[in-house]
This record gives structure tokens, C-alpha cells and sequence, in this order.
């Protein structure tokens, strides 16, 4: 399992999955106007780099915030991206139990 893991993460990193990429910028503009971070759009990288949303992330998904391929070849692509690798850490109902703590994290803002 974890060799099909490495390679599929070979393979993104190489830009052979296709994997959608949104704009740092535009995420950033996002989270200026108050929006809610999101499981679907919103690129890890941007997550590890905001020490709250970094800390639900370690709190909810600990075992995948701990690989070190998710903290530097995670980082432009989405959790649901994500989620083909890890299918069980980052089931719907795992991914939906971060978006609404994403989603408290905005409300506070």
C-alpha cells in the first residue's frame, strides 16, 4: 500500500495526475474577505501556513498532517485532491468534520 502511495504522489508531483490547481493569490483574496477555508479549493499549503487552520489539520488528521510528503508535496493541491491517497485518514465524513471546523474558524475571524 505505502508503495502505491509513493508513487501516486510520484506521479503528482510530476504533474502526471491531474490534479486542479487554484492560484495562491486568489486564495489569499479569499481569506482576506472573510471566506471560509475549504476542503475542495483551498490548497494545503495555504492551510500548513495559517497556524490555526495547521492546528485542525494536526488535531483531526493527525497520522497524514505527519507525513512529510503531505507537508512539502501536498502543499498545491486540495484535501480532497488528497483524499485519493489517503481514502481512509481522509474519508467524506473526515472531510466534512474539517470543513465545519474551517468553517468555526471563519465565523471567528
Amino acid at each position: 500500500m505505502r508503495m502505491i502511495l509513493k508513487a501516486a504522489w510520484a506521479l503528482a508531483a510530476t504533474g502526471a495526475l491531474m490534479i486542479p490547481h487554484v492560484p495562491a493569490a486568489a486564495q489569499e483574496a479569499a481569506q482576506k474577505e472573510g471566506q471560509a477555508y475549504s476542503v475542495t479549493e483551498t490548497q494545503v499549503g495555504t492551510l500548513l501556513d495559517d497556524p490555526a487552520a495547521a492546528a485542525i489539520l494536526k488535531r483531526l488528521i493527525p497520522t497524514v498532517f505527519a507525513n512529510e510528503m503531505f507537508q512539502s508535496m501536498g502543499r498545491p493541491q486540495t484535501l480532497k485532491a488528497i483524499q485519493q491517497y489517503e481514502p481512509v485518514e481522509l474519508s467524506d465524513e473526515k472531510l466534512a468534520e474539517i470543513q465545519a471546523e474551517f468553517d468555526k474558524l471563519a465565523a471567528g475571524k
